[in-house]
């Protein structure tokens, strides 16, 4: 999160060949299908050695987005081919701009999962959880925050959820969430208005007691609604900035 909202990122020689190929893979400044620049002019370009190149080849491999060839060189995949629950994928696409309609399908995934957390958490949260829940939601009524700041507390509070449920497999979706919620604080975040900030915060608050009750499907709808708000307010975003240029 702190990468794509503040622009961090890291500076190892491999991080950075790693980082400025992809995202010029998935900004389509190499397009699909088409073959990279062979090893000698890449590793003349990031200024780095053989080797490196060829560990951070291997890492964007393994992310699906290129497969080398014998004789042909290393061709960019199909957008299908793709590990989108991979975090850096995801954060290139963010810093490459994204539209209505990828931020909709990050919130379809979240629907998909995300409330069936929040049941399973309402089922197996300890006590400790619950009280940590709550502590997060009410923290994100702070109305000091600042967009990173929010974004930082809701992503902390839906992974509380996450490891509430007691299931291991849910964690791994972390990323995905993460995605999401940048794209929702990018393009509108309520800190402008502190009664919307508010409403954040009753709305995670309500998703805590209803686990607390250990009212399952209460606990879902709860989540369900914070999730489309979300979505909402990002159709919100697009609508007034395609007005906005009319």
């Amino acid at each position: 999160m702190e990468t794509v909202i503040m622009g961090a990122s890291a500076r190892t020689s491999h991080a950075q060949v790693v980082g400025e190929l992809g995202k010029a893979i998935v900004s389509g400044q190499f397009p699909v299908g088409s073959i990279l620049p062979g090893d000698g002019e890449l590793a003349m370009r990031f200024k780095v050695s053989r080797t490196v190149l060829r560990e951070a080849m291997k890492t964007l491999a393994a992310k699906g987005l290129i497969v080398p060839r014998a004789r042909i060189g290393t061709r960019v995949t199909e957008k299908s081919q793709w590990n989108l629950f991979d975090n850096d994928i995801l954060t290139w696409h963010f810093n490459g701009g994204v539209d209505e309609e990828f931020l909709y399908h990050l919130s379809e995934i979240r629907l998909a999962f995300e409330p069936h957390a929040a049941e399973l958490a309402a089922r197996n949260a300890t006590e400790a959880e619950i009280s940590n829940m709550m502590r997060l939601a009410v923290a994100m009524g702070d109305e000091n925050h600042s967009a990173e700041t929010l974004a930082g507390a809701d992503l902390k509070f839906h992974i509380a959820v996450l490891e509430a449920s007691g299931n291991p497999f849910m964690r791994t979706v972390g990323g995905l969430i993460e995605a999401a919620l940048v794209g929702v604080f990018k393009l509108s975040s309520p800190v402008e208005d502190k009664s919307g900030i508010a409403e954040i915060s009753r709305n995670h608050i309500r998703i805590v007691e209803q686990i607390s009750r250990r009212d399952e499907p209460a606990a879902r709808a709860a989540m369900e609604h914070v999730i489309r708000v979300g979505r909402e307010r990002v159709r919100e975003a697009f609508r007034q900035d395609e007005g906005s240029r009319a």
